[in-house]
């Protein structure tokens, strides 16, 4: 691995890192968004503060962060950089080293990552996470299937990617590993739901 490569997988891991959903939440007045629901840095525990337009905001920002470390690694070191800011954004944004390594889950990064390297993959993905989420109103499940869908795409695709995708959804899975346990046991909960604090 070369120092530029280095440079770039550093710099993916300081923008995914930005914790937008406590950094807003507590500009906005809510207090820390760990100690609602569950715990989450998250869109959608940051919904649980009552504030739609500050979850939208969230998701978008974290969605945007990744984008943005790739678009600038590529300008900066080449076009091979791409996939190390990638790899450094959404490690960033699941394990942040300034949150003790307690991140998100990465379903709005991962498609933040889609959005430069592969477009169409990001439409799929985010026409399947948005269609089940109004639908279903599960979160865990809309971007289950949504990260899903990214290896899958880039197979057909014959993308570059492939490999480096289906480790992606391997570990943003591993981060739904307690959601997994609520799908089977029939309690996850619906987006809306006050009587449930977890996602």
């Amino acid at each position: 691995m070369t120092r530029e490569m280095l440079f770039a997988l550093a710099l993916g891991y300081l923008l995914g890192s930005i914790p937008f959903g406590l950094v807003l939440t507590r500009i906005a007045g809510k207090g820390d968004v760990r100690d609602i629901g569950s715990g989450n840095i998250g869109a959608t525990n940051v919904l649980r503060t009552g504030s739609k337009p500050l979850a939208a905001l969230t998701a978008m920002l974290d969605c945007l962060k990744a984008t943005a470390a790739i678009l600038l690694a590529k300008s900066l070191f080449g076009d091979e950089s791409a996939a190390f800011a990638a790899t450094g954004a959404l490690i960033g944004h699941l394990y942040p080293v300034w949150l003790r390594f307690r991140g998100g889950k990465g379903v709005a990064t991962y498609l933040g990552i889609l959005i430069p390297l592969v477009p169409v993959a990001a439409a799929i993905y985010a026409a399947i996470w948005v269609l089940l989420l109004l639908t279903l109103r599960i979160s865990s499940v809309a971007g289950m299937t949504a990260t899903v869908s990214a290896p899958i795409t880039s197979a057909v695709l014959h993308s570059s990617y492939f490999l480096m995708l289906l480790g992606f959804t391997m570990v943003v899975m591993w981060k739904h590993r307690e959601n997994i346990v609520r799908l089977t046991k029939g309690t996850a909960p619906r987006i809306g739901s006050k009587t449930s604090s977890t996602d």
